[in-house]
């Protein structure tokens, strides 16, 4: 019996160590977000999820470009094998009072009925998950954009894990994992974590001091949005802190790879290494790093200093299958060269 066990433990994403360990590689520097997603998941494996109510439902904090709809992405596609394996829904499309009855479909009897299809059911729900694992993960993002009814309408979703659509169906969410992510206090915790503003103010804050006012703040702009009921049926409430250079360094290490992968998956034969130089690398992690948008403006550096200069080189056929292509900061100091030119070793001191 002890050896069947093991087996079945160790089965992919049913090791509790190796899902901790796979999500954290994905979400750089949210160490407190990891550990506090994956018992859920260990409880939903182990048949041991309460019954009547969702697996888990979190609310993520924090300013953008930290991780948070990473996670959730990162999330399914450990779980599942693909981050598209998410019922995502944009609460902004959804700030005006009449908005939010599209998520359940208008009833039998008012116009528009039939042509109103609702965004929450059943069959998306079972949709987004897998032969691999069988839970669905549910993201609300940017919740605070919603209107007030969304919350009220949520109630019973969080609490008992049914939702009653239009038509008088019910959808049961008791094997949904919900996900709201929402940007309250933000600004706040910007502030407090660099009061002096620059990088390297944040750099120097002591990790545990920034955690707990982060999660300070951003508790208190939770309740001042929602009401006690609504917090009540959430089971963590998350803090991002804002990343760190050396989460930025191993964001863009995974941009990089992802970048290459790319380039080999859509060009095929005509595929090419890329060979990106430790000062390229600085230059990236400089011109990408931003106090408002986190690692998105490290995204938008790498598409507009490597992606488009390689796009055009493609283009314009000046790159032969499989001849690397070298990145490096040019003469100027302001952006990036391209060469299919290896740059010369640096000479060596002659021995004395």
């Amino acid at each position: 019996m002890r050896n069947v066990i093991g087996y079945r433990m160790k089965r992919p994403g049913q090791d509790p160590n190796d899902l901790a360990a796979a999500l954290a590689a994905k979400v750089v520097g949210q160490a407190t977000a990891v550990s506090s997603i994956v018992p859920y998941v260990q409880m939903y494996q182990a048949g041991l999820a309460p019954e009547g109510r969702p697996v888990g439902v979190f609310l993520l904090l924090g300013p953008s470009g930290t991780g948070k709809t990473r996670t959730v992405e990162a999330l399914a596609s450990v779980l599942h094998g693909s981050e598209k394996n998410v019922l995502r829904v944009d609460c902004g499309e959804y700030q005006m009072e009449h908005e939010v009855a599209k998520l359940i479909g208008a009833p039998p009897g008012y116009l528009g009925h039939r042509e109103t299809q609702p965004m929450l059911t059943q069959a998306k729900l079972n949709a987004v998950t897998s032969e691999r694992n069988s839970v669905s993960l549910v993201l609300l993002d940017e919740i605070e954009k919603a209107a007030p009814s969304m919350a009220r309408l949520l109630l019973g979703v969080l609490d008992k894990a049914s939702l009653r659509l239009g038509d008088n169906n019910t959808v049961n969410f008791e094997r949904s994992m919900i996900f709201m992510t929402s940007n309250l206090g933000a600004s706040e915790m910007l502030r407090a974590m660099r009061p002096d503003f620059g990088f390297q103010s944040m750099v120097d804050q002591p990790l545990e001091d920034a955690a707990s006012a982060i999660e300070r703040i951003g508790m208190n702009a939770v309740r001042r949005k929602f009401s006690p009921e609504f917090i009540n049926r959430i089971d963590a409430v998350i803090a991002y802190r804002p990343l760190d250079r050396g989460s930025l360094e191993a964001i863009l290490e995974q941009q990089l790879a992802g970048l290459q992968a790319h380039i080999s998956n859509r060009l095929a034969h005509r595929s090419f290494p890329l060979e990106v130089s430790e000062t390229a690398k600085k230059f990236l992690i400089e011109r990408g790093t931003s106090t408002q948008y986190g690692a998105r403006e490290l995204k938008r550096t790498i598409h507009r200093q490597l992606i488009q200069p390689i796009a055009a080189m493609v283009a314009s056929g000046m790159i032969e299958p499989a001849e690397p292509v070298y990145a490096d900061v040019d003469e100027s100091g302001e952006r990036l060269g391209l060469s299919t030119e290896a740059p010369p070793k640096p000479k060596r001191p002659k021995a004395a």
